[in-house]
């Protein structure tokens, strides 16, 4: 038996406490004593049911890159790991120790987003909406638990190599509530879905999750970018022209990202705990054991949102000088043609905006 598996068993008892919490949470929920509030704007949910990585901000990202073209979007999240507190409006150059690192990161990609972070949803939602021009719909990050806010369109995400209904109740699992959550979701999403997935194995996945009559299910896979400078604007290299990385990230699953690297050049990867703060010491750590490499053509190399907790100036003063860049992903959808979450969205989006712009003409609304 593993030391998973032993260490589950030891923390039965403390499931059972903790189901019955989120049992009860819920029943409130359900009979009215606790309030879901439908915000008048449109709202895009983000969440999954496990704890640990299933892709959400990758796929936050897809999101906004497909909305932002047609509408003023904003986006919030509750910022984690932040170092502020309450509502923060990002403004001017987007600082992780203020937004979280995620926040920052989508900041930084999307100039044309508003972006801010709250640990009350429904506050930042109202102080977005005072926001002038104020955005058309809002994208809400690990929403699914925050049940103070009933999203619009909620999409779950699931891992294919771990998906919900595989999986078992905190502590015991990795599940932040029972299965049966699922059916607040309008799209469940089967994130990092392999691109050789077998046919017999897709409709078994389909299976499982047993979705019901108002939901629609996709898959999605990640793909890696061409790597970018942290620092300044310069070209990044290729990877022909790099013999060797010292690789780092704080992310709660790496496998995919250290299996990518090495398959382009030798490896030394450095992990970090997810939404690690680095501290000066790290980072000279770091740059020790990038010294320690013999290659002549060598980079230090690490994610995206690893990238927007390196914009500080302790951060620059350590590494600035260093050939250090990061690894951009992108969600690339799977499935039919004719019927993709793009097209879902978009039309989804368009007749709820078109729907709340009549209401709020409406004689009897004034």
């Amino acid at each position: 038996m593993t030391r998973r598996k032993v260490l589950s068993w030891l923390l039965f008892p403390l499931t059972m406490w903790y189901a019955l919490g989120v049992a009860i949470r819920n029943f409130l929920f359900v009979v009215g004593l606790l309030r879901e509030e439908c915000p008048h704007i449109t709202t895009i949910g983000l969440g999954n049911l496990a704890v640990g990585g299933t892709g959400k901000t990758p796929h936050a990202v897809h999101v906004l890159s497909l909305l932002s073209e047609h509408y003023r979007v904003a986006y919030l999240s509750r910022g984690y790991r932040r170092q502020s507190r309450g509502f923060v409006l990002c403004e001017g150059e987007p600082d992780a120790r203020r937004l979280g690192d995620e926040a920052a990161m989508i900041a930084r990609r999307f100039p044309s987003v508003v972006v801010a972070v709250c640990e009350k949803r429904s506050v930042g939602i109202e102080k977005l909406m005072q926001q002038t021009p104020a955005p058309q719909l809002i994208v809400l990050d690990d929403v699914f638990q925050h049940r103070f806010v009933k999203p619009t369109i909620n999409i779950l995400l699931t891992e294919y190599n771990r998906p919900f209904y595989a999986d078992h109740i905190l502590p015991y699992g990795n599940l932040r509530e029972f299965r049966g959550a699922k059916r607040r979701a309008n799209i469940i999403i089967v994130s990092r879905t392999p691109d050789n997935e077998n046919p017999i194995t897709h409709h078994n996945v389909l299976n499982d999750i047993g979705a019901l009559p108002y939901q629609s299910v996709f898959f999605s896979s990640m793909r890696y970018e061409e790597l970018q400078p942290v620092y300044g604007s310069a070209t990044a290299p290729s990877w022909d022209e790099i013999d060797e990385v010292v690789l780092f990230a704080g992310i709660a699953h790496y496998d995919g990202l250290l299996s990518y690297v090495r398959s382009r050049c030798p490896v030394r990867f450095v992990p970090f705990a997810d939404h690690h703060d680095y501290t000066v010491a790290d980072l000279e750590q770091l740059a020790t054991t990038f010294s320690k490499l013999k290659s002549l053509r060598k980079a230090l190399v690490t994610t995206e949102k690893d990238a927007a907790r390196l914009q500080t100036a302790e951060a620059r003063s350590v590494l600035a000088n260093l050939p250090i860049y990061f690894l951009p992903i992108h969600v690339e959808m799977q499935g039919r043609e004719d019927y993709t979450l793009d097209t879902l969205l978009l039309s989804s989006v368009k007749e709820n905006i078109s729907f709340l712009e009549k209401l709020s003409n409406s004689p009897l609304v004034k």
